[in-house]
């Protein structure tokens, strides 16, 4: 596969430099709010949705990119995703208010389309100077788009799963399913299932 352009390089190297000079989670939040690296994002979203990220958390939810209720709103999984989310959280006994939630893109694509290889690659610098922030031990990588951006091409997101604990910079990393195939799939379908077993390992390993 053919690498992005180099105008795409030359934007994210720019939007990385600016995320590192982040002191904290709050100075990164400042900074992305005023990002402009991709035209068509910045033109029509409400919110840049920088993500949550408690003191302390050692789990790091990873989605794809903010919905319609997500850039209304300047906070990540409040859709009714999130709500499924936020359920299962509770049934593993992993409490939304002790995870880290962000999106790989953090402003939202029009119409809800999916996110274009290069505006993952602008980025990106955002999502590693959070994940170097939270400083979670485990990342629950979550759809095929968030789990390609950490690891890279896997293939299926079936395959990714199976082979279950992937590691990055030291820390655990589980693919699984979104909240959004759950739903699709109704609650006697298999992403349903797989998403709540894969949050209740993350909540394992994270020794809580």
């Amino acid at each position: 596969m053919r690498g992005p352009a180099p105008d795409v390089v030359a934007t994210a190297a720019l939007v990385r430099a600016e995320a590192v000079g982040s002191a904290d989670w709050a100075d990164l939040a400042d900074r992305a709010s005023r990002c402009t690296a991709c035209p068509e994002l910045a033109a029509s979203r409400i919110h840049v949705v920088v993500g949550e990220a408690p003191p302390g958390a050692r789990v790091l939810l990873l989605g794809e990119a903010p919905g319609a209720q997500e850039d209304d709103t300047g906070r990540p999984f409040v859709g009714k995703a999130g709500r499924l989310l936020d359920r299962l959280l509770d049934d593993v006994g992993l409490p939304r208010a002790e995870v880290a939630v962000v999106n790989v893109l953090k402003c939202r694509p029009p119409a809800n389309r999916a996110p274009k290889r290069d505006e993952g690659t602008r980025c990106r610098g955002w999502l590693d100077r959070q994940l170097a922030l939270a400083d979670p031990c485990v990342v629950v990588a979550m759809g095929l788009s968030a789990v390609t951006a950490l690891l890279g091409r896997v293939g299926t997101l079936a395959a990714a799963r199976a082979a279950g604990v992937h590691e990055l910079d030291g820390r655990s990393v589980l693919a699984t399913y979104h909240p959004s195939a759950a739903i699709r799939f109704g609650p006697r379908g298999a992403p349903l299932a797989a998403l709540r077993e894969d949050l209740a390992r993350a909540r394992e390993l994270a020794a809580f």
